[in-house]
């Protein structure tokens, strides 16, 4: 008769897990704009027409700046009513009709960032609601943070298994916490720029691109 073997006989692997995170700082080259053009007119129609002017002196601006036309999109386009609310009535005097256009630029030269801004200004354009910088093409600085995720979680593991006397002998498992993400810096949202006569100035900064692994450890 077969002797089923004891409970003993195949003891789970002994183990430590630890997190580890890994960053790696990379200078962006790619910047994102989104400029918005708003006209208040009478009628739709007027509104419609004032704001396509603008709009088309804009975009025929950044073009001559260097910025390809598949670097422009219209991102978002609202028609809304104007109100004159001075009166008390109720309801209150229709006066007009606001169109907002906004476009998203991407400026592939860091270094005209703000030449883009001034111009857009210039011919037209009432807002920069946003501006953000990245990277266009992050898989080095990916892969450089995931093996910096990874040295950190060895250096956390070999010092857990120093102070309880164990000895590392191989890896387990390894999951990473998700893909190695990027934090752009944010330079201006939601900003209006009155002055003109100067050049505005745009600082690109640095963006970070993280990973974050949790590595199981045989131990011995």
């Amino acid at each position: 008769m077969p002797v089923s073997p004891s409970p003993d006989s195949n003891p789970a692997p002994r183990t430590i897990t630890v997190s580890g995170t890994g960053r790696v700082a990379v200078r962006p080259d790619l910047a994102d704009l989104r400029l918005g053009v708003t006209v208040t007119e009478p009628s739709i129609e007027a509104a419609r027409a004032g704001s396509a002017t603008a709009l088309t002196a804009v975009i025929a601006r950044l073009k001559a700046l260097g910025i390809a036309e598949r670097d422009l999109q219209t991102s978002i386009v609202a028609v809304s009513p104007a109100y004159d609310y001075s009166s008390n009535t109720n309801p209150p005097r229709l006066t007009g009709y606001t169109i907002t256009n906004l476009v998203a630029v991407v400026v592939r030269d860091i270094d005209r960032v703000g030449d883009a801004i001034d111009a857009a200004l210039a011919f037209g354009a009432t807002t920069v609601d946003q501006i953000t910088f990245r990277v266009e093409d992050q898989s080095a600085a990916e892969r450089q943070a995931r093996e910096a995720a990874m040295t950190d979680a060895k250096g956390r593991a070999e010092t857990l298994a120093s102070a309880a006397g164990v000895s590392i002998t191989g890896v387990a498992a390894i999951v990473e916490a998700g893909a190695a993400l990027p934090y752009p810096t944010p330079v201006a949202e939601m900003a209006k720029m009155a002055g003109r006569d100067a050049s505005t100035p745009i600082e690109a900064g640095m963006n970070e691109v993280a990973a974050t692994v949790t590595v199981t450890y045989l131990i011995d």
